[in-house]
């Protein structure tokens, strides 16, 4: 008897949501070491993840999402990835990440009377749109 499966279990969770949560055949996203691809019965794994495009396969479907910093955990065929944000592509205004981009720069531009707080929030607002425009940009070239 084989305890090969077909389908991998996936749960994408935000703070503000459940951003997805069903089968998939493979997962593609940014990790701190690099970008992976997890397929079905993949070797257990935990890792740190990074800003960039998460692309779920399923049935010959792609879903591609932004997504921010966060942890995956692929465990038999389950796939749990927590991260700050989970935008599919037609969710994303790309004129709004553009704008939230320039404030960040702006931001960021006076690193030297900003606290370690403010500097790791506007750090944060900048991966974030980064994040949104190059999913965006990507997918509109498709």
């Amino acid at each position: 008897m084989s305890t090969l499966t077909n389908k991998i279990n996936l749960r994408i969770i935000t703070p503000e949501k459940i951003a997805y949560k069903d089968k998939a055949d493979q997962i593609t996203l940014p990790t701190g070491n690099g970008e992976i691809t997890v397929m079905t019965n993949h070797i257990p794994l935990i890792s740190t993840m990074k800003h960039g495009e998460l692309v779920i396969k399923n049935d010959g479907k792609e879903i591609p999402m932004a997504v921010c910093n966060g942890f995956i955990e692929v465990k038999k065929n389950n796939v749990t990835i927590m991260t700050d944000i989970a935008e599919r592509v037609e969710e994303i205004d790309e004129q709004l990440a553009k704008e939230a981009k320039k404030r960040a720069k702006e931001l960021l531009a006076e690193k030297d009377k900003m606290s370690d707080v403010a500097f790791a929030d506007a750090t944060a607002l900048l991966e974030k749109s980064l994040a949104r425009i190059k999913v965006a940009r990507r997918r509109k070239r498709r």
